[in-house]
């Protein structure tokens, strides 16, 4: 066992943000590790600090005036823990703050290698920018112009299956080696190689002086059939740290504080939900969602596998504006409950990215956040989805795999009402079948990835303490049936032998009441071959957690179809709120 579990070592962690820097504090309480408290203050990442120093130093001060516990000495973290009490004994990091990578990729054949690598790099905060294949009909000449223009802050080169033929690999190689040599020093890439693995000694030869950093991968194709990303996305994590370092400054002070124990945000929280998946082992997939200033993250485990996307351009902060490429505002205001004219909800996309850090004051400030969030959420679910594995257990091909649970997390769910973050979820994912709807309030789920690097039963203890709120379970009934056409009976019955019976119409959404702790059964009568996850007209007696909230059905239909008239969609999207007390 670890010398830090038998001695019960505390644990300050950071997440540097790209709205907010907050400093967590873990500490054993009553024999386990709990989540003590947080502290919070604006990130100075961006202009005109651009040192993230300043904001996690102003986070420390916050959680010390919180705790009374005295953390700083000087500016510096005390490490260890000290006689008198003040200090920590170990320190942790999380980032999503920074610039978003602009990446070239390059493979061999687009449908493998290149396809392969492209999924490698949405694995974190990159923006792809350049595509160079074996079939590119482009003159060399021209992509190394291209390349020399655009500057990209990465390139990711992966093709070859290991042990297989080297020189059409070579020739890619030799166009990014021409590239990096005509660019300046200040401006050349960082490199990661995740080919072949037996041309290592002559990628390091051509690339390992016109790079600013060169990593190695496992190799994501080592085989035409078989792609693994898991052991490459490692590899561009810490290749991601290494490039914030030279952008960013204070991410190396951070750095020397952890011990190297540092993740990008989207990966540490990619590492939990595969722990998870492993841990829970069923047969439905769990899903984690952050949406968040950076990007929107979705993180799905099936079984063990995990499926990570990053989406910086859904993100809710400064590429806020880029949202308008893959949606219309008409598609963002048929969110609102409230009349607010479309030209205002175009001017807050761009205001809030200007100011990522401002917090709704007003109603309609308050809905319109809440509806752009719902899209690009929406937006980021629907992208990822196209690459969930075969195994991930559907009812229909477009409907969302089954998840049990479903964790989400982000600065909107956390500064919103239980209700109101759980309508934003239905609205954007709309799950289906049974499953559990699980708040990350105070954004913990990234924080334990990389803690578990520092301390593993850490991670386990603080997710049973009951840090993450269960908003109860939620059973969604797919129907196509015309509004307001009843679709189910439930009866609900408690541990007391008590009941409550409930008939639900088809376009409503119902709370039956089930506190926090208790379990209980609930019967399923489905009418009308309305389906709740255990097939068409097929109903049953299943077992249900209470929550916030209880236990709640949706019987919108799958997917939600709004009504084409405003104002009738604006009061049924009231009435769905007031349902859920938000």
């Amino acid at each position: 066992m670890p010398a830090s579990l038998v001695e019960g070592a505390s644990l300050l962690a950071i997440d540097v943000g790209t709205a907010s820097t907050r400093a967590v504090l873990f500490d054993i309480v009553e024999g386990s590790y709990r989540f003590v408290a947080s502290g919070q203050a604006p990130s100075t990442a961006e202009a005109p600090f651009q040192d993230i120093g300043s904001g996690v130093k102003d986070a420390i001060k916050n959680l010390e005036e919180v705790t009374g516990h005295t953390l700083l000495d000087g500016g510096n973290v005390i490490i260890p823990t000290q006689p008198d009490g003040s200090g920590i004994d170990t320190v942790a990091a999380i980032i999503s703050a920074g610039p978003v990578l602009k990446t070239a990729v390059v493979g061999l054949l687009s449908d493998v290698s290149l396809y392969s690598a492209l999924r490698l790099a949405s694995t974190t905060y990159t923006r792809v920018v350049e595509t160079i294949g074996l079939n590119d009909p482009r003159l060399p000449e021209e992509i190394i112009d291209n390349l020399i223009r655009i500057k990209p802050d990465l390139v990711v080169i992966a093709g070859g299956t290991d042990g297989g033929a080297t020189r059409s690999v070579q020739k890619l190689l030799e166009i990014v080696g021409l590239s990096c040599y005509l660019l300046t020093n200040d401006n050349r890439p960082a490199i990661l190689f995740a080919g072949n693995q037996e041309m290592k000694k002559e990628v390091s030869e051509l690339l390992g002086n016109l790079s600013s950093l060169l990593q190695f991968g496992p190799n994501i194709r080592p085989s035409l059939e078989n792609e693994d990303l898991g052991p490459a996305s490692r590899q561009l994590a810490q290749l991601q740290i290494g490039i914030l370092k030279n952008q960013l400054r204070g991410t190396e002070e951070l750095e020397v504080w952890a011990g190297g124990h540092i993740l990008p945000s989207a990966y540490a929280q990619g590492r939990m939900i595969r722990f998870l998946s492993r841990a829970f082992g069923a047969a439905k997939g769990l899903l984690g969602v952050d949406i968040g200033a950076s990007a929107t993250t979705i993180a799905a485990g099936f079984n063990g596998d995990l499926s990570l996307n990053v989406y910086p351009q859904f993100g809710l902060g400064e590429y806020l504006p880029e949202i308008l490429k893959y949606t219309t505002i008409e598609e963002i205001t048929q969110w609102l409950p409230i009349e607010i004219p479309a030209r205002l909800v175009h001017d807050s996309i761009y205001e809030r990215s200007l100011y990522p850090t401002t917090v709704p004051t007003t109603k309609e400030d308050q809905a319109v956040t809440q509806a752009i969030a719902r899209q690009a959420l929406r937006l980021a679910i629907q992208a990822a989805k196209q690459y969930f594995p075969p195994e991930a257990k559907i009812l229909r091909e477009d409907l969302l795999p089954l998840f049990e649970p479903i964790i989400a997390g982000g600065g909107i769910l956390s500064d919103a009402r239980p209700g109101q973050s759980l309508l934003m979820l239905l609205d954007a994912l709309q799950p289906v079948g049974v499953t559990t709807i699980t708040l990350d309030q105070n954004r913990l789920l990234p924080i334990l990835g990389v803690a578990g690097e520092k301390n593993t039963l850490l991670p386990i203890q603080v997710l049973e303490s009951g840090a993450f709120l269960n908003t109860g379970t939620v059973i969604s009934v797919i129907s196509s049936t015309s509004f307001g056409t009843p679709v189910l009976r439930a009866t609900l019955i408690y541990n007391d032998g008590n009941e409550v019976n409930t008939e639900i119409k088809f376009g409503n959404l119902e709370i039956m009441p089930l506190k926090q702790g208790l379990t209980a059964k609930l019967k399923l009568q489905p009418l009308r071959r309305a389906d709740v996850g255990l097939g068409p007209g097929r109903g049953g007696i299943i077992p249900v957690g209470g929550g916030a909230l209880g236990v709640i059905i949706d019987a919108r239909g799958r997917p939600i179809q709004l009504p084409e008239d405003p104002g009738r969609r604006r009061e049924l999207i009231k009435k769905w709120t007031w349902t859920v007390g938000g």
